[in-house]
C-alpha cells in the first residue's frame, strides 16, 4: 500500500546536467523525479529539443516531457570566467551527467579525472553512442543508426512476412534504454559511495543498451535454434486487431474453452507446446477464425476473463484514457507558460516516497550560476 508522503528519496542531491536531446536528459529527469536538484547547463541557443514539435506558443511539450523539474542555466563553456564558476558549482555537486562526443568535456577541463581531484565523491556519468573508448567510440550516433548497427532492425525484419526492407524508424529505443541504464548505474554508484566514500566514473553506451534488449537473439546468433520461436502476430477482429499470447499449456487450453473450441485441445497440431511451436502460423490462422467474428473489445474482455493474455491494439491517445493507467497515476500534469499537459511518470511506486515528475518546466536561462554558488 502506498503511504501518503511528500518525501522524495534523492532530496539533497545536486546534479549538474550537460546533456541534450533524449538519452542523457531523460536520465537526469528521472533523478529530478526522485527529488534531486538538477541544474541543466545550456548554450545560449538552448537544448535542441526546445525547438521540436509538438509546440504550443513557442514552447515544446516534447522538451518538457524529457526535462521537467530541472533548473535551466545558460553558460558559455568557452568563457574562462564562466568555466571557473562551472567548476565551483561541480565542487558542490554529487553527480555530473554529460552526453557530448567522447573527449569534448576533457577539452573544457571538465573530465572526471580533473573534477574528482577536488570532489572525490563525485559520480560522473557519460552517455554516448558507442562508449568512451574503442575503435568506434568517435562515430556520430543517433538512436536510429544505433538500432541499425546493433542488429535490432534486421532482427525485426527477419520476423516479418511482408516487409522487404527494414521498417521505418521513429521510436528512440536506444535513447530510452540508455537513460534507464544510466539512471540505474548512477543509483548503484550512490549506494557504493555510501560504503566507500568515493565517487566513480560511469560510461554508458546506446549500442550496448540496445544489444541488451535482445537476449534470445544474442544467444540464437551463436547457437542457431532448430525450431523457430513463435512469432506473435496481430489477429484481425471485426473492427481492428488484437494480439493473443497462448504461451503455456494452460493458456492454450483456457483459450480453446473460452472461444468454444475445445476440439483445439486434442488437435495434434496444437496439443503440446512443441506442436504449437512447429505449427504456430496455423494456430494463429485458427485463432483468427474466431477473433474475426468479434470486436477487439469483446475479444479482450472474453479472453482476459479466461486468464488468456490478450490486448487490443490502441492508439497512444486511447492509452492515455486507460482507467488502469489513471488509477496508477501513470501521468503527471506539468505546466509551462503555454499551459498544462501530461507527461509520463516513472513506472514504479514506492511505499515511503513520492515518485512523480516535478510539475514545472524551466524557461531557458531562468536561473543563473550565481543562484547556486
Amino acid at each position: 500500500m502506498t503511504q501518503d508522503t511528500h518525501t522524495r528519496p534523492l532530496e539533497g542531491l545536486r546534479v549538474v546536467d550537460f546533456t541534450t536531446l533524449v538519452a542523457g536528459p531523460y536520465c537526469s529527469r528521472y533523478l529530478a523525479d526522485l527529488g534531486a536538484e538538477v541544474i541543466k547547463i545550456e548554450s545560449a541557443d538552448g537544448d535542441y529539443m526546445r525547438s521540436q514539435a509538438p509546440m504550443r506558443d513557442g514552447l515544446s511539450s516534447y522538451f518538457g516531457q524529457v526535462n521537467c523539474g530541472k533548473k535551466s542555466v545558460v553558460a558559455d563553456l568557452k568563457d574562462p570566467d564562466t568555466l571557473t564558476d562551472i567548476k565551483r558549482l561541480i565542487d558542490t555537486a554529487d553527480i555530473v551527467i554529460e552526453n557530448f562526443r567522447p573527449g569534448v568535456m576533457a577539452r573544457f577541463g571538465l573530465d572526471y579525472e580533473t573534477l574528482s581531484g577536488s570532489n572525490p565523491g563525485l559520480i560522473y556519468c557519460a552517455v554516448s553512442g558507442y562508449g568512451q573508448t574503442g575503435p568506434g567510440a568517435d562515430r556520430p550516433a543517433y538512436a536510429q543508426n544505433v538500432h541499425a548497427s546493433s542488429g535490432h532492425d534486421l532482427t525485426l525484419l527477419r520476423y516479418q512476412d511482408e516487409l522487404t526492407r527494414p521498417a521505418n524508424s521513429v521510436l528512440f529505443y536506444a535513447d530510452i534504454l540508455a537513460a534507464i541504464y544510466a539512471f540505474s548505474a548512477v543509483n548503484t554508484a550512490l549506494y557504493s559511495r555510501e560504503k566507500t566514500g568515493r565517487g566513480q566514473y560511469i560510461d554508458v553506451s546506446l549500442m550496448e543498451s540496445v544489444v541488451n534488449l535482445m537476449p534470445y537473439d544474442v544467444q540464437e546468433a551463436q547457437f542457431p535454434a532448430k525450431i523457430s520461436r513463435p512469432v506473435y502476430k496481430p489477429s484481425r477482429t471485426s473492427d481492428g486487431f488484437v494480439i493473443i499470447m497462448p504461451n503455456t499449456q494452460r493458456n492454450f487450453e483456457m483459450l480453446a474453452r473460452a472461444t468454444g473450441h475445445d476440439e483445439w485441445i486434442e488437435d495434434p497440431r496444437f496439443a503440446t507446446v512443441e506442436a504449437r511451436y512447429n505449427n504456430f502460423p496455423e494456430l494463429l490462422e485458427t485463432i483468427e477464425s474466431w477473433t474475426i467474428q468479434h470486436s477487439s473489445e469483446d475479444c479482450e474482455r472474453i479472453l482476459s476473463a479466461a486468464s488468456v493474455p490478450c490486448g487490443r491494439y490502441r492508439t497512444v491517445a486511447e492509452a492515455l484514457e486507460d482507467p488502469q493507467l489513471k488509477h496508477r497515476k501513470a501521468f503527471q500534469t506539468v505546466t509551462d507558460r503555454a499551459g498544462d499537459y501530461l507527461v509520463t511518470n516513472l513506472p514504479f511506486k514506492m511505499s515511503g516516497s513520492t515518485v512523480s515528475a516535478v510539475p514545472s518546466v524551466s524557461e531557458l536561462g531562468e536561473y543563473k550560476l550565481s543562484d547556486f554558488l
